[in-house]
């Protein structure tokens, strides 16, 4: 007789709603009935960081630049960034997540994956833990999260971007493969435009067109890749959530649904880049030896630059001392630009009295 079979994991995606418009809102309710930008000052080639989904009926979306957002919708309201207060309400969403499992796997200011596995006999089920996050979220932050719950990570995450905002979407062990097949495929992580457009000329465009291939044959076609998109096609995940885990960088990249022309564009783009991973640093009370600058061209093309100081760089100005001169380097064909990002490694605490597996990533 066979050994039963393991019990699948009860998986937690967490999402806040449009986190940094949504905390402008609620700091500022003469804006909670106008389309609400968060980002860089449109006159001065600013990109937009976030906006509100009143702003998104518009067709505004991240990483567009604003001068774009604002022809689209003159009467936007245009918000710098605050990206202090941003982190103390994640710190204050982490220490809500931590109350019901000790595996949190966060993946940005705003969104984490959480194991709950062992604590459905507690709550009740995975489903009405999720409630409950959201239900405290609400009151503790006067915010708005959706939540995806299944049992992988991958299904997970799907289901909170499909019932975005505010919203809950549960998928079961027995819907799963054929939620997974229901799906468009560059729906799949990983999949952009270069792979959605190598998938569309094997004949792939869904989830079941996937699911249709050998293994074999996906890996005589997409390699290493081939096992992932074989499995998840299946709704199968296997990736656990990995809770405190080592941090080997601090960064942050943009991907451009128009492409950058100008080193203007570009180092406006860097700049607020720049400080939103000094400000991480300065939380983190670290710093990192090597900076790193990530171009990718409108060809796909990618090139990184980075430069090494033995003091290290944690200041937003010890940063940008160094990012015009990486970006240059980068730059050695003159092509659009599709993506940018910043990142600094090699870290180190800056005091001993930073335990390093106390440095939170949430």
């Amino acid at each position: 007789m066979k050994a039963d079979a393991p019990a699948p994991r009860a998986i937690i995606h967490v999402d806040m709603d449009a986190f940094y418009a949504s905390v402008e809102q609620r700091d500022f309710p003469q804006y909670a009935d106008k389309p609400l930008i968060v980002g860089g000052d449109p006159d001065k080639r600013g990109v937009v960081s976030t906006c509100n989904y009143l702003a998104r009926q518009f067709g505004i979306h991240s990483a567009m630049p604003c001068a774009t957002a604002r022809r689209k919708c003159p009467q936007a309201v245009f918000l710098r960034p605050r990206f202090d207060v941003y982190r103390e309400i994640s710190r204050q969403i982490r220490e809500i997540l931590s109350h019901y499992t000790e595996l949190v796997e966060p993946l940005a200011l705003d969104e984490a994956y959480l194991d709950v596995s062992g604590q459905t006999a507690s709550f009740g089920s995975s489903v009405l833990i999720a409630k409950d996050i959201r239900q405290r979220i609400r009151r503790e932050t006067q915010l708005t999260a959706s939540a995806g719950v299944s049992y992988n990570k991958f299904l997970a995450k799907i289901a909170s971007d499909r019932c975005k905002p505010d919203g809950l979407l549960y998928i079961s062990v027995k819907e799963g493969p054929q939620f997974a097949q229901s799906l468009s495929i560059r729906d799949f992580f990983g999949v952009g435009p270069a792979t959605e457009d190598k998938m569309h000329a094997h004949g792939i465009y869904t989830g079941a067109d996937l699911a249709e291939w050998k293994l074999a044959e996906l890996q005589a076609v997409f390699g290493k890749a081939a096992a992932y998109y074989y499995h998840a096609a299946r709704g199968i995940d296997q990736r656990p959530v990995e809770a405190n885990r080592e941090r080997k960088s601090v960064g942050t990249e943009d991907t451009f649904d128009v492409d950058l022309h100008t080193r203007a564009e570009m180092l406006e783009v860097l700049t607020r880049q720049s400080r939103e991973v000094a400000a991480d640093l300065s939380r983190l009370q670290i710093s990192g030896r090597t900076v790193t600058v990530k171009v990718k061209f409108a060809d796909f093309s990618q090139v990184t630059r980075s430069t090494s100081s033995a003091s290290g760089f944690r200041s937003f100005e010890d940063i940008m001392h160094v990012v015009p001169e990486l970006l240059e380097s980068a730059l050695g064909k003159s092509m659009p630009v599709r993506l940018l990002g910043v990142t600094a490694s090699n870290l180190f605490a800056d005091s001993a009295s930073v335990d390093r597996d106390q440095i939170p990533l949430f």
